[in-house]
């Protein structure tokens, strides 16, 4: 190695990197101890919490969905999709503990972009109604009958 004790970071960063990953470095010594028993108290509470949510999304779909307006059920099932992300984007993706500026370079991207798109989408949407009630534009039936007389 270039010098660098073996006890040291460095060093396993130059070594062997299994070390790093073998539980070396590891945060929590003890699986007993009162950090790794919060920790394991998060995750659990945050995966039911998701539960809920899935379950209450399947339960929609299943049951509700039929006697609901199309729109109101869309509405809902977005809603709940984006709770969800937002949820796992906050916690497992650490961006709750993030401070507030940088989570609204992070999101009002992410919105313009979903913004764009749907207006991209709706614009095209347009466009093909348009070229279909056109009645100018001949299709491709008229077409041929067109030059079928000719």
């Amino acid at each position: 190695m270039s010098g660098h004790s073996s006890n040291s970071i460095q060093a396993l960063y130059e070594g062997d990197q299994s070390k790093l990953y073998s539980g070396v470095l590891a945060h929590h010594s003890d699986v007993n101890s009162s950090e790794s028993k919060a920790q394991v108290k998060k995750i659990w509470k945050i995966f039911w919490i998701l539960l809920v949510i899935t379950v209450s999304e399947v339960m929609m779909g299943m049951f509700l969905s039929h006697s609901m307006p199309k729109g109101m059920v869309n509405f809902l099932f977005l809603l709940l999709t984006i709770v969800k992300a937002g949820y796992i984007v906050a916690n497992f993706m650490h961006l709750g503990d993030e401070k507030k500026d940088f989570i609204v370079t992070v999101l009002v991207p992410l919105v313009l972009f979903v913004w764009f798109i749907i207006a991209f989408l709706y614009d095209g949407g347009f466009w093909l109604d348009i070229n279909k009630s056109n009645k100018t534009r001949p299709d491709s039936h008229t077409t041929a009958t067109v030059q079928e007389k000719g």
